[in-house]
């Protein structure tokens, strides 16, 4: 069991690193936000994370096999979700900073509630959780192992976000950002919205 654990902890941890919409929004908030807020946004993704892999655990796989329109209405929403939020990045992108050093109009609860956000809005991660993740959970599982797995996922998704953040926030890269910040506002959101339209098409 421990060996099938730790397959479980490599497979999930590269495709937590992978990017995607919650690797760009934990850079973003790390640049824009500094890493304390950031913490927060990586909470609410790894909380995202972990929702989707107790869906699949619990059988939301099966539910997208037997009626394939509702994955394409769940892709289709976070799509929409995902394009609606880099359209809001792209439009004020030239606003100036509204609070200096790095201080922030937004509550923990809206950074948390972001990340949780954006995570549930991208339906690939219940694909894979449905298929790939799947597979490396034994038949013949007993019911500790389940929670165990649930705080995998959540360690992997949200130390994969807080460690992108702290990169992003670092003084080198603030200070890159507050310099160009249209563009790096801009180049934000037109990546996330390519993300969303991906995400329609495929």
């Amino acid at each position: 069991m421990l060996g099938a654990l730790a397959a479980i902890y490599v497979v999930h941890l590269a495709a937590a690193i992978s990017p995607g919409p919650a690797i760009l929004m934990a850079a973003r908030t790390g640049m824009t936000e500094g890493f304390a807020r950031s913490l927060w946004l990586s909470v609410g993704i790894g909380l995202g994370a972990t929702v989707w892999a107790a869906a699949a655990l619990f059988g939301l796989s099966v539910l997208f096999a037997m009626a394939p329109a509702a994955l394409v209405a769940l892709k289709l929403a976070g799509a929409a979700y995902l394009i609606w939020i880099a359209l809001q990045i792209w439009r004020h992108a030239p606003d100036p900073v509204p609070v200096p050093d790095g201080a922030t109009p937004r509550g923990r609860g809206a950074l948390l509630w972001r990340g949780l956000a954006t995570q549930l809005a991208n339906p690939k991660p219940a694909v894979f959780f449905g298929t790939v993740f799947l597979t490396f959970v034994p038949p013949e599982a007993p019911a500790w192992v389940f929670p165990v797995i649930l705080g995998i996922v959540f360690v992997n998704d949200a130390g994969c976000a807080m460690l992108i953040a702290r990169l992003f926030s670092l003084e080198p890269a603030r200070r890159r950002y507050l310099g160009l910040k249209t563009l790096f506002e801009r180049s934000f959101g037109a990546l996330l919205a390519g993300l969303g339209v991906k995400l329609a098409l495929t």
